[in-house]
């Protein structure tokens, strides 16, 4: 055998076993929505239909929430009935259409793979359960909105999250709360050690902090370099600078070993708080940013609440 026939063997086999991680993945795929025209910052997000009386619509309660003015508070509800899924208009201001023809109101109909689904202006493609294409699109969707180091969200993510976030907020009277938070002295890190050790550093924050010390509610970004911003949910300052401290004090706990050699950690964090409906994003954003600040000054490995 040639050597290229034994690279074209290597090939065919990697490829093989790739196909074969992704269909067996696809065969244990719900059925899913995944949004095809709407919101810009949403575009290919994909909801999974894995449980009965899900409510698509403009409701910050709805099980898929959509951000547009066309789609009612409680548009239209899916049922699942053993492997079929069927969809309700609620008798919807404009309208339920699939395939270009309206669902009657309070009538459920049963949906088949790949059929598109208009409510108001916002439109889905629906997806059978095991299709292959539930995987393919959500790693499709994934490539755009999570940070390639880490695997958390990434800073464009964040971008397009925050007006949903402010939104909602307005919408439920909730507060929204902000951490942000960076590395101490994390040039000295990469000086020391070298950036593969920065590198893994930074991965292994955003592993503690998104598998145990947050809420799957809770969004939780790389913003840049090695500063993260975490995004709470219903949540006042002490509960949220209560977050803050249980992730200062893990990282500085957790040993940091790269290749034999322990790097002691630290980060400093600043909070802050919507309090009205005026605290646009920006405003959310600048007070956190200074009181990060406030910790640097203080001497790091600290935690600041804005105005405290």
């Amino acid at each position: 055998m040639s050597h290229s026939d034994e690279d074209l063997e290597k090939t065919s086999v990697v490829t093989s076993e790739t196909l074969k991680v992704t269909l067996d993945t696809a065969n244990k795929a719900p059925a899913a929505l995944v949004l095809l025209v709407g919101p810009a910052s949403s575009i290919g997000k994909q909801w999974h239909l894995s449980s009965t009386d899900v409510v698509v619509g403009r409701s910050p309660s709805s099980s898929v929430f959509v951000d547009d003015r066309s789609v009612s508070k409680s548009h239209a509800k899916f049922i699942l009935n053993g492997n079929d899924v069927l969809i309700m208009d609620l008798e919807s201001t404009n309208k339920t259409v699939i395939n270009q023809q309206t669902v009657a109101p309070l009538t459920p109909v049963k949906l088949v793979n790949n059929d598109q689904i208009k409510v108001g202006n916002v439109i889905f493609k629906f997806l059978e359960k095991g299709n292959v294409e539930t995987v393919a699109s959500k790693a499709t969707f994934d490539k755009t909105q999570l940070d390639a180091m880490t695997g958390i969200y990434s800073k464009g993510a964040l971008q397009a999250y925050a007006p949903e976030a402010i939104k909602r907020s307005d919408m439920t009277g909730e507060p929204l709360s902000l951490i942000v938070f960076d590395i101490d002295h994390f040039k000295k890190v990469n000086d020391t050690h070298g950036h593969a050790a920065g590198d893994h550093v930074i991965k292994e924050i955003a592993r503690l902090v998104k598998d145990k010390l947050i809420r799957s509610e809770d969004f939780f970004a790389r913003f840049g370099g090695e500063e993260f911003v975490l995004v709470v949910s219903s949540s006042d300052i002490p509960v949220s600078a209560n977050i803050a401290e249980r992730i200062r004090a893990t990282i500085e706990a957790h040993n940091f070993d790269y290749e034999g050699v322990r790097m002691p950690i630290t980060v400093s964090a600043g909070v802050s708080v919507r309090k009205t409906k005026g605290d646009h994003w920006d405003r959310l954003f600048e007070k956190a940013d200074k009181a990060l600040y406030k910790s640097k000054n203080r001497g790091r490995n600290l935690v600041s609440i804005e105005g405290k």
